[in-house]
């Protein structure tokens, strides 16, 4: 499929949108064009051929405003090939925090009519003097994992079956 791609994010604070802004990035420079938009924001996915949409867990909840994108759009998506991440742990206790995480959006996933071609869990951010108390108490963490976001974004092509005019 030669078209537009839609890299949609779900984000408090600012770190999902980091990491989309990456994905869409890593879109462009494969040749492929792609859109970066807030979730809340997208209407309608007329003109796109894929999507890519990332949310946070946040308390073993997946944000809200990618629930309702994919509650606004599931009949859509239904042919559309759809991508999903989601920001999750920041690392406690080991794989274990991570499988937690990926439970928590398969969960998630589960409660809408989509079949996602890839999903993946990367570690969150916490930004202590972004939050409230008593999470402020919190130790400022990043568990980003920048070269496996980009690997992944790197993936997405093949996997969204999208190419470059070039290929076509």
């Amino acid at each position: 499929m030669d078209g537009l791609v839609l890299v949609a994010y779900a984000s408090r604070r600012g770190a999902t949108r980091e990491v989309a802004e990456v994905v869409c990035e890593a879109l462009q420079a494969r040749g492929i064009r792609a859109h970066l938009r807030g979730a809340a924001e997208v209407r309608d996915l007329d003109g796109y051929g894929a999507v890519v949409l990332g949310g946070s867990l946040y308390m073993g909840r997946w944000h809200g405003a990618a629930h309702r994108f994919l509650r606004r759009h599931e009949a859509t998506l239904a042919a559309r090939p759809l991508a999903v991440f989601a920001l999750g742990p920041i690392p406690k206790r080991g794989e274990r925090d991570w499988e937690d995480s990926r439970r928590q959006l398969d969960a998630a996933l589960a409660r809408h009519a989509v079949a996602p071609v890839r999903v993946a869990v990367f570690g969150g951010r916490i930004e202590p003097a972004r939050l409230p108390f008593p999470l402020s108490a919190m130790p400022a963490a990043d568990a980003r994992d920048w070269d496996a976001i980009r690997s992944w974004a790197d993936a997405l092509p093949a996997a969204l079956e999208v190419h470059t005019p070039a290929l076509v």
